[in-house]
């Protein structure tokens, strides 16, 4: 179904019909990643930050650091952190030297759910693109950064 179908409209102006098509198709994946991630007790957001701190490779992140790659730049990040580290998935180091210095690290715990979570997420991602060919991602990957460039 094309975008006007689903929305019940016709004639949209292509500009419009594009963001249109990319903010449905945005709220469809996250809706599907949401699903994924629920038996686990987790918000794509912590999830993300999970993925973050995971990336570090052992290294502690700043909280700074967590919000400038979060792909949502509006959450609440010292909230997200708060979170995971309620439930040992992550956990705050305070510098002994300078004390308002505050790094974050994933914990054991972080990294086995993440083992968990990766494969669900992953036949998610793998369903949604299941109909397009390596060619027709590619372009669609290349539009993307245009936009954003």
């Amino acid at each position: 179904m094309n975008i006007e179908e689903h929305l019940n409209t016709s004639n949209l102006p292509v500009a419009r019909k594009l963001s249109l098509n990319i903010l449905v198709t945005a709220q469809l994946i996250e809706e599907k990643v949401a699903g994924a991630l629920k038996p686990f007790d987790l918000s794509i957001q912590q999830f993300n930050v999970l993925r973050i701190l995971r990336g570090q490779k052992g290294k502690p992140a700043n909280l700074s650091t967590i919000q400038e790659r979060m792909v949502s730049k509006m959450s609440n990040t010292t909230r997200l952190v708060d979170k995971l580290i309620a439930k040992d998935l992550a956990k705050r180091i305070i510098c002994k030297s300078n004390r308002r210095k505050v790094e974050i690290n994933i914990t054991e715990n972080g990294l086995q759910l993440l083992d968990k979570i990766d494969p669900k997420v992953d036949a998610v991602e793998n369903e949604l693109i299941k109909h397009l060919n390596r060619e027709e991602i590619e372009q669609i990957i290349n539009g993307l950064d245009e936009i954003r460039n």
